[in-house]
């Protein structure tokens, strides 16, 4: 890192070699498309770019990188649900008509997750962080982070039990 807070160009490049594909794991998971996880990862890394001068040793690379990421990802998001709250308004059969159609899936399901505890689910599921890697990167405390866990998993749980049972009423229907 201190090296790229030098401007060294090759180094930020191996750094991002070898964190791009777990960014974008992460970031797919908590954005509705490929394409915004690309433009996310590739913000966090322009971040990362920017910003290095600005780690703290006591940090693993990869906890500030997600750090990073997952701030990112949250603007995203937000920005996503003033747009939504904008389509809404349209009259049926527009933008909220077509986002409607067709079963409720996993990623439907996990939209309903709480901002946060979806944060929290796909870091620790998707990339394995540990609960105290967790707290670090998100800036909360550890049972906060088993708490959020928690409460994602039972919203998730529940969407898709759901789903389940609109489905069993569709193929009756």
């Amino acid at each position: 890192m201190q090296r790229i807070a030098g401007g060294d160009a090759g180094a930020f490049a191996a750094l991002a070699e070898r964190y791009t594909p777990r960014l974008h794991v992460v970031a797919r998971r908590l954005l509705p498309t490929a394409a915004d996880a690309e433009d996310a990862v590739q913000l966090a890394l322009v971040r990362c770019w920017t910003a290095a001068g600005s780690y703290r040793p006591e940090w693993a690379v990869s906890t500030w990188l997600y750090r990073i990421l997952a701030n990112v990802c949250i603007d995203e998001l937000r920005r996503a649900a003033r747009t939504a709250r904008t389509a809404a308004a349209l009259p049926a059969g527009g933008v909220a008509a077509a986002a409607d159609a067709g079963a409720l899936d996993v990623d439907r399901a996990l939209a309903r997750v709480p901002r946060e505890a979806r944060v929290l689910l796909a870091l620790r599921y998707v990339d394995g962080l540990s609960h105290a890697e967790l707290a670090r990167v998100r800036g909360i405390s550890v049972n906060t982070v088993k708490s959020q866990l928690a409460r994602g998993k039972r919203i998730l749980h529940a969407a898709l039990g759901e789903e389940d049972r609109h489905a069993s009423v569709r193929r009756r229907g």
